[in-house]
């Protein structure tokens, strides 16, 4: 299984803090209207069948289900995925279903069903990110599209998304991420074409800590995100 123990149980251990907004995961809410508005503006999602790979407490499944999309979100993290369950059913989302799931085993299952899928803040958590990526491939329709988001591999990441968020900031747990498993936009570009989809663009996100906001920028220096096309 393409999935590191010690990360489902660090997940797993928060995952009640899940829809927190004041929690360890205030940045996914933060950022989440950012990557959801590209999406969207690349695919229109109302309509589309999309499956969020790693999906954990459901924060973008359930996001994108409220712009029209039906979605299946899909984890390994059996707490977080119970709290996403939790949370759709408190909130009346319509549109949404969670499995667990791995992506891989998902592809084999139901290959080419997904007109959208989106792998957000994961690639960089499990040991081989292009097994993820491979299987994202085969889940999505010709002509469909990918997205991924990630951290980018070079001092000023290891400076901003470990010492800052994690130690200075307090972002984020200390812990949370590996610097040696951040991946180079050139890697994933890699990645992508080798399992067939074609890199369309791309988005830096970025922080500014005096006045706590993020926005998308031409900057991908550390945190990014990635849309590809599945080659027909």
């Amino acid at each position: 299984m393409n999935a590191d123990p010690q990360e489902l149980a660090k997940f797993s251990e928060l995952a009640h803090r899940w829809w927190d907004v004041d929690s360890e995961f205030r940045p996914l809410h933060q950022i989440n209207p950012l990557r959801l508005e590209w999406i969207d503006q690349q695919v229109r999602l109302s309509g589309k069948r999309v499956l969020d790979v790693g999906c954990g407490g459901g924060i973008l499944a359930d996001a994108m289900a409220r712009k029209g999309a039906e979605v299946l979100g899909i984890d390994l993290a059996t707490k977080a995925l119970k709290v996403a369950q939790l949370h759709a059913m408190e909130a009346g989302t319509a549109g949404v279903e969670y499995r667990e799931v791995a992506a891989e085993a998902l592809a084999v299952e139901m290959p080419g069903r997904f007109d959208v899928v989106t792998c957000m803040e994961m690639l960089e958590h499990v040991p081989e990110p292009g097994s993820v990526v491979q299987a994202c491939a085969n889940l999505v329709k010709p002509g469909g599209w990918v997205f991924f988001s990630t951290i980018n591999r070079n001092p000023k990441s290891f400076l901003f998304a470990i010492v800052g968020a994690e130690y200075v900031l307090k972002l984020l747990p200390r812990g949370t991420h590996e610097w040696a498993r951040f991946i180079r936009p050139s890697e994933l570009n890699a990645a992508c074409r080798a399992a067939g989809l074609e890199p369309a663009g791309n988005r830096g996100l970025e922080y500014n800590p005096l006045t706590r906001r993020y926005w998308l920028s031409d900057d991908t220096s550390v945190n990014y995100l990635l849309a590809c096309r599945r080659v027909a």
